[in-house]
């Protein structure tokens, strides 16, 4: 406190308002390690989809099965989650439909990786519970594209 004063310093009100903040909203369980996970992707150059569904599954939240749909500019991602005993099996469609490259990231596991078929179809079975995101590799005439979803835990 200022000397003579009734009133707490800078210093004491921030100190104050943080411990505030900690006690009544803290940071999720889990925040730094799903954060440190999305930044490992070695290819930094990708394009991040967004969620299409806006309901539930907004932001990183846990999710058992069901059907979650990512778009970006001219990509759309959409998966079918089916939990299988400890594990999940992702269904999974690109539109538009091409034999891309799709690899399945689980924090903490090995990547799995598969191609889509011509339909834009792809099937990974046995995708262990945890942070979960999924790239596709497209390979223009041009260029090579990458394209992230934000990150689900299963």
């Amino acid at each position: 406190m200022n000397e003579g004063s009734t009133f707490p310093d800078d210093q004491t009100l921030l100190m104050e308002l943080d411990r505030l903040v900690h006690e009544l909203d803290p940071p999720p369980e889990g925040l730094v390690e799903r954060v440190q996970f999305a930044l490992e992707l070695e290819d930094l150059d990708v394009e991040v989809a967004r969620w299409e569904r806006a309901d539930e599954l907004v932001g990183v939240r846990s999710v058992a099965q069901g059907t979650i749909t990512f778009t970006v500019s001219d990509l759309t991602v959409m998966i079918n989650l089916t939990k299988v005993g400890a594990r999940h099996r992702i269904d999974g469609w690109l539109v538009p439909e091409g034999e891309y490259g799709v690899e399945v990231r689980v924090a903490g596991h090995d990547s799995v990786s598969t191609v889509a078929d011509d339909g834009g179809r792809f099937v990974l079975h046995d995708v262990p519970c945890g942070t979960t995101q999924i790239v596709v590799y497209i390979d223009g005439n041009s260029c090579r594209r990458t394209v992230v979803t934000p990150a689900v835990v299963l």
